[in-house]
């Protein structure tokens, strides 16, 4: 959520940075008038109930003295009257500011966080900037298969009993690549402990709507994620949301940041504005799972927080031996909760693309504000908001497909990268039987 003192005082910047982003500044404008509206009637009601409690001292004081006479029976029922009528203008007053209040904080909730000055002008994600490529992509002396045909031939992915059991775009994963997944996972997890300093947390896959609402994904995201109506819980796109929401209407101690947390969950996204995109393999499924980690940090912090992050996310692909590339989002492709961000994508030989398996994100203090986490710098000083930033370290099953893709060898096997095979207990994939 924007900071109020944006909208305030600084409506037309905020409208930049909606256009900077693509997007209508039109809401700036009800966002402000709303506000306005809700602060003149917080006012009134102020002013009001001093009258009223002016009214009710007077009257009490009338009512003490000796017997009143006619003239002051008349002006007590006078009085009397007019605290009626202000008490239901408060009524109506007190009313309309819930109204405005609602509204304000629905509008406010749609508002995407102004990205930082330094992050690049831009449509989309043809915009974003290659910041870097590294590692040299694999070559080979026969024609290589794409990942859906090596997953089949290795007994990774069973698609057909996926949609049997769940629909498209769900799988099952063979015994091999139930391990192979598991390896990984292991991999990552122990790597980001032991170089990166993370803390490893276990936490729920469904999460209520004010969790999602604090991390950014509702209300925006809504048609994109998947909800139980019963309960009104909502499955985790990313265990950024629950992650984002662990100090939710905290106050952390001094001394309490930075603070670096990880956990590998199931993710579920419904990819409804994926139809017809990326159908075949297991490129861009319902269901998968993911290493996330996330940051709290002081705000002066967050940007060495962000290169820090990025470096870790980084530090597995090299580990897997995978040649990937980092590029900067643009101003139009940024998502809505962050004000600067960078992908990581793998190179797959067969398939001749780029594939996405992280975003290093910096949110500044836009999930804090509305997830209310803030920390003392010492004792006894005024809270502040946290910043927070988030990325995968890494995401599956795209680094199966690159690794797949990349470790194929002409008899159908698949070489394994060294930093597995520890975890493997085997140094190649071999053709199910």
């Amino acid at each position: 959520m924007i900071d109020l003192n944006l909208l305030r005082h600084d409506p037309d910047g905020l409208k930049r940075s909606l256009e900077r982003r693509g997007e209508d500044p039109a809401v700036v404008d009800e966002a402000r008038q709303t506000d306005e509206q809700r602060r003149a009637l917080a006012l009134e009601g102020d002013t009001l109930r001093e009258q009223r409690n002016a009214a009710s001292k007077a009257i009490g004081a009338l009512m003490r003295g000796s017997a009143p006479s006619e003239t002051d029976r008349a002006r007590l029922e006078e009085m009397r009257e007019e605290v009626r009528r202000v008490g239901e203008r408060i009524g109506a007053v007190e009313q309309e500011h819930a109204t405005a209040n609602a509204r304000l904080r629905e509008l406010l909730l749609t508002i995407a966080n102004p990205p930082q000055d330094d992050v690049p002008d831009g449509g989309d994600e043809s915009d974003n900037v290659i910041v870097r490529e590294v590692g040299e992509r694999s070559a080979f002396d026969f024609e290589p298969k794409e990942h859906w045909a090596l997953a089949e031939s290795l007994g990774l992915v069973d698609m057909e009993r996926g949609a049997k059991l769940s629909g498209s775009r769900f799988y099952v994963l063979g015994e091999q690549g139930a391990r192979l997944q598991r390896a990984l996972v292991s991999y990552m997890l122990d790597l980001h402990r032991r170089d990166h300093g993370y803390r490893e947390m276990g936490v729920p896959l469904l999460v209520r709507p004010e969790v999602m609402e604090g991390s950014g994904q509702l209300p925006k995201f809504a048609d994109n994620l998947y909800h139980d109506d019963e309960d009104d819980l909502w499955l985790i796109p990313t265990a950024e949301v629950p992650l984002a929401n662990l100090h939710r209407d905290e106050i952390l101690p001094p001394g309490a940041l930075p603070i670096r947390y990880m956990a590998h969950t199931h993710c579920f996204r419904r990819e409804k504005a994926a139809a017809g995109r990326d159908t075949r393999g297991i490129k861009r499924v319902h269901q998968f799972e993911k290493v996330e980690l996330f940051h709290f940090t002081t705000p002066e912090d967050s940007g060495a927080a962000l290169d820090a992050l990025l470096s870790h996310a980084e530090a597995v692909c090299s580990g897997l031996e995978l040649p990937y590339r980092v590029q900067e989002h643009c101003t139009g492709d940024l998502p809505f909760q962050v004000c600067k961000s960078y992908d990581i994508d793998v190179w797959a030989p067969a398939s001749q693309e780029w594939l996405e398996v992280s975003s290093c994100s910096n949110c500044g203090d836009f999930q804090a504000r509305r997830a209310n986490i803030r920390f003392r710098r010492e004792q006894g000083a005024r809270p502040e908001f946290v910043h927070t930033l988030n990325g995968s370290g890494l995401a599956l099953p795209r680094i199966v497909i690159a690794l797949i893709e990349s470790g194929q060898r002409t008899d159908g096997s698949v070489r394994l990268p060294d930093a597995l095979v520890p975890y493997m207990g085997q140094a190649a994939l071999t053709p199910a039987v």
